[in-house]
């Protein structure tokens, strides 16, 4: 259970000791109101898909004092955190995103820096036992062309190490962007369509939004119902722009390290509060 206590052990005034003398006073209050809560969440539906942009790591380090590279590190705890929650729920799809196209226009060293997180990542998962015995089976999307060879190595590991599992899909998205998954959709019709001697007017007579949909990186996977972002940002910066069409988000205040237990149910309690009208 996600308690609100210091990452790193600090010296403290004394304000701050009785703030956490006061958290050491609640803390059984706040286990009661999780249990509660969860006990609520699993009497609703929960998402078929769900999809997740995990926001904040850097301002989250910063907060703290601490380097970048520790927030990352943060961040890749919290995710297998938020992912054993989602298990529990039983939450068939899940998408995280983990890295943008534009997210290679950071500093050269902050990028090779995650580059090596990624592969560290990517094997520890591989070999990582509740993976295995979730059945979870985990499928990497995006853009990889600027990706060097070890972190395409790495990551074609774990998709073969998990490729007959048969419980949730986790979908990691890694250099991805929402723009050009649509693009490589219509590059891939063109494609075809020139293999196949088809016409630009015989293209555009039978063109329809199944066509994109079957060649985006989740071609055969329901669309989200529910996308949470973190951090406080309240927009999507082209997550799933396809699919999310009729999505129902849920943006969060607290950076992505930060996210706990009760504020992931919370959300989720969220949803299944909401009536989805699909445009009607």
């Amino acid at each position: 259970m996600a308690v609100d206590t210091p990452l790193i052990p600090r010296k403290t005034s004394l304000r701050q000791q009785a703030i956490n003398l006061l958290r050491g006073a609640l803390k059984p209050l706040y286990w009661w109101y999780e249990k509660r809560l969860e006990a609520e969440v699993r009497h609703g539906h929960v998402p078929r898909h769900l999809g997740m942009i995990l926001d904040g790591n850097r301002r989250f380090a910063r907060e703290l004092g601490l380097a970048g590279h520790e927030g990352h590190e943060f961040g890749v705890q919290k995710a297998y955190e938020v992912l054993e929650w989602c298990l529990e729920l039983k939450i068939p799809t899940v998408t995280i995103w983990v890295f943008s196209t534009d997210n290679f226009n950071r500093s050269q060293v902050e990028v090779e820096t995650l580059m090596n997180l990624f592969v560290k990542e990517a094997r520890r998962m591989a070999q990582d036992p509740r993976i295995h015995a979730n059945e979870v089976r985990v499928k990497v999307i995006g853009r990889h062309d600027r990706f060097p060879p070890k972190v395409l190595q790495a990551l074609e590991e774990l998709e073969e190490a998990t490729k007959h599992h048969e419980g949730m899909l986790l979908n990691i998205a890694m250099g991805y962007g929402g723009r050009e998954e649509i693009v490589d959709a219509v590059k891939s019709l063109l494609l075809e369509a020139a293999r196949t001697g088809k016409s630009p007017d015989e293209l555009a007579a039978e063109l329809d939004m199944e066509h994109i949909s079957e060649r985006l990186y989740t071609a055969g996977v329901p669309d989200p119902d529910f996308i949470i972002r973190t951090s406080g940002e309240i927009r999507l910066s082209g997550f799933l722009l396809w699919q999310a069409a009729y999505s129902e988000y849920y943006f969060f205040d607290a950076f992505w390290p930060a996210f706990r237990r009760v504020d992931f149910l919370r959300a989720i309690r969220a949803y299944q509060g909401r009536e989805r009208r699909f445009g009607k």
